[in-house]
């Protein structure tokens, strides 16, 4: 996270903003800094993903679940991500990034997250999350989907859960790698 004073601001305001139900979708609203652009004078690729984990945190702020995770000692960790890049974003543009659930499988959540000017979508990406205990060990999808918040002052998903479209399960089975206790021999294959 190199978003100082967004992450500042986001810990500070997301109380004023209305509350969620993990359902539903999150939207913060942003502005292209000085300080986001490349040397192309759009916003840096990079400083999407960094503005994603702001729009995921203020779901789980706003929902409940990160004050009831934290106090488990559950956390979320990114182990995968895809985006796709549109239209740029300018120098001092305004936008919304919308964050929600799409669904889950038996280890990882999957959130999609649009950067979106005036309705039109500029960029698309889908995370692959997983939680973990503080104490160690990764927790199932449903272990955290139970421990959650419901929206009603209970816990669990009480809403039907998310069908994961079938190319974000291709894609979470081709892009995994070795547990962190496996080898992961860095192996080039060479022309002949």
């Amino acid at each position: 996270m190199n978003l100082w004073l967004r992450l500042l601001w986001a810990m500070l305001s997301w109380r004023s903003r209305s509350s969620l139900k993990l359902n539903e979708v999150g939207r913060r609203s942003f502005r292209v800094w000085p300080s986001d652009l490349d040397t192309f004078n759009h916003m840096n690729n990079g400083k999407f993903l960094s503005l994603q984990d702001l729009g995921r945190l203020d779901l789980m702020h706003r929902s409940g679940a990160w004050a009831r995770y934290k106090k488990l000692g559950w956390y979320p960790v990114v182990v995968a991500s895809t985006i796709t890049y549109r239209k740029s974003l300018e120098l001092w543009q305004k936008f919304d990034l919308e964050t929600k659930i799409i669904g889950w499988d038996d280890m990882a959540f999957y959130i999609e997250q649009r950067f979106v000017v005036d309705g039109e979508m500029y960029t698309k990406s889908v995370i692959r999350i997983r939680f973990l205990k503080r104490t160690r060990g990764i927790l199932t999808t449903d272990e955290v989907a139970q421990a959650g918040p419901d929206g009603n002052g209970g816990y669990g998903w009480p809403w039907p859960k998310p069908e994961l479209p079938a190319w974000i399960s291709e894609w979470a089975a081709t892009t995994a790698m070795p547990k962190g206790k496996e080898p992961a021999p860095s192996i080039w294959q060479t022309e002949n």
